[in-house]
């Protein structure tokens, strides 16, 4: 990520969890797509996105990017969302040896990382385990 017009056109999703629905099949796609990978269509409508979902699969990442050298290691996941969408995500709040395939996750907003000493503040979605009550 950075300070370019892609990062700022990502906005949506990232800050609101918001994906495209297709008005003539109804697949949600996530990030949101030009045309719809089901029908072909290109009519969508904006919907916003579960914030709860089941972790289907994650790897530990021991080598970060240079983005990301000081949270090394990190969990990054495939968490299927309440209604089927997919994202990746970074997995928080849970120490490695806690994460197990199958846990509930809930979806939140945070710090993604700063660019530079003075620079923008990265926003966007991690996931963390729902405590079992």
């Amino acid at each position: 990520m950075s300070t370019s017009a892609r990062y700022w056109r990502g906005i949506p999703q990232r800050y609101r969890l918001e994906a495209n629905k297709c008005k003539k099949c109804g697949q949600t796609s996530f990030p949101p797509r030009l045309v719809c990978p089901a029908c072909g269509s290109r009519e969508f409508e904006a919907t916003k996105l579960p914030q709860t979902g089941t972790l289907l699969t994650y790897t530990v990442i021991r080598v970060a990017p240079s983005q990301f050298v000081d949270e090394a290691p990190y969990a990054v996941g495939v968490v299927e969302l309440d209604g089927g969408t997919r994202i990746t995500s970074q997995i928080t709040d849970c120490s490695l040896d806690a994460i197990r395939i199958g846990q509930k996750m809930k979806v939140e907003f945070r710090r993604i990382r700063a660019e530079g000493l003075s620079g923008i503040i990265c926003y966007g979605y991690k996931c963390a385990p729902v405590a079992v009550q």
